[in-house]
């Protein structure tokens, strides 16, 4: 069974239920506190939009996935780039992670079926 991923625009929370993330246009990914509604912080580094994003079951990992034919893997506590998934052909239209968040599944335009070892 995989998590639900969020298209661009859209938002989700991790298990904890205190940040939201949202995958946008401006080809980034914000964190937002959801009891007072702040931005905590704003992922850069995709070079097209942000189509999708989901946390691990944990909590602890945000997967990106972009219209940059990339996903990207983030801390979601500080933010930080921890790995970039190159090699597809065509925009990544929607990631999601597996129960026990170890695999990634992504969607691509490309057409092409991979699934992606969490682990560094």
């Amino acid at each position: 069974m995989l998590y639900t991923p969020v298209r661009s625009g859209e938002s989700l929370s991790p298990p904890d239920g205190k940040t939201v993330a949202s995958a946008s246009g401006d080809k980034t990914v914000k964190l937002w506190e959801v009891a007072g509604g702040w931005e905590l912080r704003t992922l850069a580094g995709h070079t097209d939009s942000v189509n999708s994003v989901a946390f691990s079951p944990d909590g602890k990992t945000l997967a990106s996935a972009s219209a940059d034919n990339t996903l990207k893997l983030w801390e979601a506590a500080s933010g930080r780039l921890l790995r970039t998934l190159a090699g597809y052909t065509g925009s990544v239209y929607s990631v999601a992670f597996s129960r026990d968040g170890k695999t990634l599944a992504p969607a691509s335009a490309d057409g092409t079926v991979r699934l992606w070892g969490v682990a560094e």
